[in-house]
This record gives structure tokens, C-alpha cells and sequence, in this order.
């Protein structure tokens, strides 16, 4: 996976993300594939961080790995 497939990848997200909270018929309609979105935004953005630090440092960026979700969303706190 390249920084670019994740770049296009994060854009989708972003892009399905504004069309469920536009669209939505009744509050909270889409309020679960809502927070999934933003759970994969996390680790996408997450990955892209790790491979830009790899290259920094001389590592190789695809040994960058998604982080599970609970690691992904322990940053923020």
C-alpha cells in the first residue's frame, strides 16, 4: 500500500462521511457507519504517520502496520 492508496482511501472516507451526515432522514440514522468512518479515518491517518516516520529514519515504510482500534483511538486521551 502506498501513501497514495491511503491518501485516496482517507478521501472516500471523508467523502462517504459528509454524504451520510447531509443525507440523513432522521437524527441518528447513520450515526454507526458514521463512527466507523471515523474509526477508519483514525488508523488511515494512523498509517500514514508510521510510514512517514519509517521513511524518515531510513525504515521501510511498508513495514508500517494498521493499528487496531483501541490502540488508534488511545492516542487521543
Amino acid at each position: 500500500m502506498s501513501d497514495k492508496s491511503i491518501l485516496d482511501h482517507i478521501s472516500a472516507l471523508v467523502d462517504e462521511e459528509q454524504q451520510l451526515r447531509d443525507g440523513a432522514t432522521a437524527p441518528g440514522q447513520n450515526a454507526e457507519r458514521i463512527r466507523h468512518i471515523e474509526h477508519q479515518l483514525d488508523q488511515c491517518w494512523d498509517l500514514l504517520r508510521q510510514r512517514r516516520a519509517k521513511r524518515e529514519f531510513g525504515d521501510d515504510p511498508s513495514s508500517a502496520r494498521v493499528r487496531d482500534e483501541k490502540t488508534v483511538e488511545g492516542y487521543e486521551g
